[in-house]
């Protein structure tokens, strides 16, 4: 069967009826490839909205969630809310989440084990800071980031990874195909080590950080690249042509 290419767009804290209805506009009118499962990452106020606009073959995640089901847990969502308005994927994780919200490893873990039990698609993100990368620490800090993530995950089929290089996410650098290639070659070793040769066969990992409609076509013909998580390049129309990258 091989790995289906799946592309996320995570819209961040963007957004407003407006605009989605515009995104909604070149989402539902673009010839998207079948061949590529399609998630877009809304606000929460907008998931239900989103949702009821756009085509169906077009996932809609959340864009983050508690590790309880329901609680005194103020400003929070649960997989159960996300599930209970008719959504399946939740994005955790984030470099943001991680780096301007302070969420550890081990909470990651814990909420990726409770989205997977409860029966949510968990996009997973991990990623080195460019303070990290200049020190040599790339592979030491993605895979202790990950190696938290399999300690707490049971069902891999509910799992897609996404490597996000801090240092790239909305600054206009990109890890070359090279460099985004090497790093998803030594994490699906690392699964092999750490999980199983067939969690590593089959478990989807994108790249994130700065990919356009100029550079995804490259990207995609890597062999360990299974498609993207893009943040804004998804508020736009090129959002269309990233995603038929392999088309």
């Amino acid at each position: 069967m091989g790995r289906k290419f799946f592309v996320g767009g995570n819209w961040k804290m963007n957004g407003s009826k407006k605009s989605i209805d515009e995104i909604v506009a070149f989402m539902n009118a673009g010839q998207l490839s079948a061949d590529t499962e399609v998630v877009v990452g809304p606000p929460t106020c907008y998931l239900e909205y989103a949702r009821s606009k756009l085509n169906p073959n077009i996932g809609v995640a959340a864009q983050n969630c508690y590790k309880k089901a329901s609680g005194a847990f103020t400003g929070d969502i649960s997989p159960a809310m996300i599930k209970d308005i008719g959504l399946k994927y939740v994005i955790l994780g984030h470099s943001e989440r991680r780096n301007v919200f302070g969420e550890s490893d081990e909470l990651i873990g814990e909420k990726i084990e409770h989205a997977v039990s409860e029966g949510l698609i968990v996009i997973a993100c991990i990623g080195e800071t460019l303070e990290e990368r200049e020190a040599g620490k790339t592979e030491e800090v993605v895979f202790k980031q990950t190696k938290t993530i399999i300690k707490h995950v049971k069902d891999w089929s509910k799992v897609v990874i996404a490597y996000e290089p801090v240092w790239a996410i909305g600054t206009g650098k990109t890890a070359t195909p090279e460099q985004a290639q090497a790093v998803h070659e030594s994490l699906r070793k690392f699964l092999v080590e750490n999980a199983s040769k067939e969690v590593a066969d089959n478990v989807r990992i994108l790249y994130g950080g700065s990919v356009s409609a100029s550079n995804c076509k490259e990207l995609a013909t890597k062999p360990d690249i299974d498609g993207f998580l893009v943040g804004g390049a998804s508020l736009k129309p090129d959002f269309v042509k990233i995603i038929n990258a392999r088309s």
